[in-house]
């Protein structure tokens, strides 16, 4: 009879709660934006904003190295 593979399992026990938490904040993430986006929409067309300014950061970072 083979042994059972305890790490195994508890890794899969694992992965499925990691899953399952991540499956749960995506929809109270959801949720939160639905709500947000209800009470103001221009909140949502701030967000893309501070994306921008990472994007001219990462882009001037190996000019500021040489």
């Amino acid at each position: 009879m083979a042994k059972p593979n305890y790490q195994f399992e508890r890794r899969q026990r694992d992965l499925a709660k990691r899953k399952k938490q991540e499956e749960k904040r995506l929809r109270k993430l959801a949720a939160k934006q639905a709500a947000a986006g209800d009470a103001e929409p221009a909140a949502a067309t701030d967000t893309p904003g501070p994306a921008e300014p990472a994007a001219e950061g990462a882009s001037g970072t190996g000019e500021s190295n040489g």
